[in-house]
Order: C-alpha cells, then sequence, then structure tokens
C-alpha cells in the first residue's frame, strides 16, 4: 500500500462517495471503497486500488477489511442513518486516525460529531450556500471559507479596474480586506504593488464575509 498519509477509505460508494473515491484515486491516492451493494463495487473496482463488498456496520467486517492502515476514514453514507452512525463509531471503535463523515440532516451531523468524526459535512447545504452566494454577486467566481467569519474569494476584475495597478486599489483602508494574488489564467501573479489588472484576471481576496459583501456589491 502507498504512503498511510495518502491511503484513504471510503465507505459508501453512492453518488458522493464514488466522486470522492474517483478524485481521490485521479490524485493518486491509494483509495479502499466499500459499499455493501455488489453493483456499486464493480462500478468502481477499476477506478480505485482496493473495492470491497462489504457491511460497514460489521465491526469485524472492517478489521479484517484492515480499516486502521489507512490515513483518513470518509464515510459516505447518507440517506440510511443507523448505517452511518454504525460505520462512524466502528471506524473509532478501530482506531482509524481521521475520520470524515456525510449527514444527512442537523441531527444526523451532531450524533456523528458526537460519535467522533473528526468532520462531518452536510453536501447539498454546503454546496447550496456556495451556489447563493456566486449567484448573489456575478463578480464571485468561488470562495473558501476558513472559520471565524473570514473567506477568501475570487472576484473577476470589473471592467472599471482593467490597467490600474493592485497599489492603487486601497482594499485594505477602505475595505479592510486583502488581496492575496491574481490569477491570470491558470498561472498564479502574486500582488506585487506595479502589477496591472486586466479583466480577464481573478483577485484573491481575504476578509470578513461582511467586508467582502461592500466591496462585492460596488463590483
Amino acid at each position: 500500500m502507498a504512503d498511510r498519509a495518502r491511503s484513504f477509505a471510503v465507505i459508501g460508494l453512492g453518488a458522493f462517495g464514488s466522486t470522492v473515491a474517483t478524485e481521490l484515486a485521479r490524485l493518486d491516492g491509494y483509495v479502499l471503497g466499500i459499499d455493501i451493494d455488489a453493483a456499486r463495487v464493480a462500478h468502481m473496482a477499476d477506478r480505485i486500488a482496493e473495492a470491497k463488498i462489504l457491511d460497514a456496520s460489521d465491526e469485524e467486517a472492517l478489521r479484517e477489511a484492515g480499516l486502521d492502515r489507512f490515513g483518513a476514514v470518509i464515510v459516505a453514507i447518507g440517506e440510511n442513518v443507523e448505517a452511518s452512525i454504525l460505520s462512524t463509531m466502528n471506524a473509532r471503535l478501530i482506531g482509524c486516525d481521521v475520520i470524515w463523515a456525510k449527514a444527512r440532516d442537523r441531527t444526523h451531523h451532531r450524533i456523528l460529531s458526537k460519535l467522533g468524526a473528526d468532520r462531518v459535512i452536510l453536501p447539498e447545504q454546503d454546496y447550496g450556500r456556495h451556489v447563493a452566494q456566486m449567484l448573489h454577486n456575478p463578480a464571485v467566481r468561488d470562495y473558501v471559507s476558513l472559520g471565524n467569519g473570514y473567506l477568501v474569494v475570487t472576484f473577476q476584475v470589473p471592467d472599471r479596474f482593467d490597467g490600474r495597478s493592485i497599489g492603487s486599489l486601497t482594499l485594505d483602508g477602505e475595505f479592510g480586506l486583502r488581496l492575496l494574488g491574481v490569477m491570470r489564467g491558470t498561472e498564479f501573479c502574486g500582488a506585487a504593488p506595479d502589477f496591472g489588472l486586466r479583466t480577464e484576471d481573478r483577485m484573491l481576496v481575504l476578509g470578513t464575509r461582511t467586508d467582502l459583501r461592500r466591496f462585492g456589491a460596488t463590483l
């Protein structure tokens, strides 16, 4: 098996789990996929390093699969709450170091957190918020939440900034924001004060949600 830090066990190979497993494998991770459904396992067999038909609510079956060999376990079961809870509990009992789990709703989220999941994901709600942020301001191309109210937002450079230097924007004084850099195509260009902006560029801006919203309203 590959380096433990780059090895992952994905429990549940539905739409969410199979996407996570496939992407981890594409990024050169060693991936074990587990599902009770033989058709789902067969579908993933050629895409990842290992694919096993197992009932993840069976602690002994997970032990035999060597779940504790992996650097991280992702419990991607969303609809079957009981199976999700038992799988998360079993992964913790077996001694898995890092456990991420998918939740169906807030109650499910709280239970998984209490069971010791290191991170619990609500995909539909998380992505719904993501889409709403971008629809709310067409200049927003993407964003990452850093916690404590801080985000890094990717803004499309507006026409009125075309040809202006980064140093002339004064985002820090006017909006309390920090420009981390500029993407020009696939190239990261940094944030030198004399760098000239173009309308096709994207700015990576750090700040609080309130300050970013104020800045976005001006674009």
